[in-house]
C-alpha cells in the first residue's frame, strides 16, 4: 500500500508549491515582472511562467506526463534558485537557494520513480511506457 499511496503523497505536496507560487503571482503580475527583471530574466516572460507554474503543478498533481512535468518543474526549481537566491552573503537567501536544491532533488526522484498507480499516467498506460523507454 505504502508503494501505491508514496507516489500520490509526493505528487501532491510537489504540485501545491507550484499552483499556490502561480496562482499568487496572479495578484501583482506587474511587480512579478520587475521581481523577474532583478535577475535578468525579461519581465514579458512572466505570464508564461505564471502559467507554466499552474499547468506543471496540476499536470504534475494528476500525474499527467510526470517524468517530464517533474524534471521541468525542478529545472526550474535549480534555475530560479540560482538567479534569485544564491547570495552567499544573506543566510535567509541561501535558505532559500538549499530549498530549491531539495526541491530539484524532489523532483528528479519523482522524474524516476514514475507517477504511480493513482495517475492519469498509469489509466493511460503512459508510466508503463516511460519505464520501459
Amino acid at each position: 500500500m505504502t508503494q501505491t499511496i508514496a507516489p500520490l503523497v509526493a505528487r501532491v505536496l510537489l504540485a501545491v508549491l507550484f499552483i499556490m507560487a502561480g496562482i499568487g503571482k496572479l495578484g501583482n503580475v506587474e511587480g512579478f515582472a520587475g521581481f523577474m527583471e532583478s535577475g535578468g530574466v525579461p519581465g514579458f516572460l512572466a505570464w508564461p511562467v505564471i502559467a507554466f507554474e499552474i499547468l506543471g503543478g496540476v499536470a504534475l498533481l494528476v500525474g499527467f506526463q510526470t517524468r517530464l512535468v517533474a524534471l521541468a518543474l525542478g529545472a526550474f526549481c535549480l534555475a530560479s534558485g540560482v538567479l534569485y537566491h544564491f547570495v552567499p552573503a544573506d543566510q535567509m537567501q541561501m535558505t532559500m537557494f538549499m530549498k530549491n536544491l531539495a526541491l530539484t532533488g524532489g523532483y528528479i526522484a519523482l522524474a524516476l520513480t514514475g507517477a504511480g498507480a493513482w495517475s492519469v499516467d498509469a489509466w493511460t498506460g503512459s508510466s508503463a511506457r516511460a519505464a520501459t523507454a
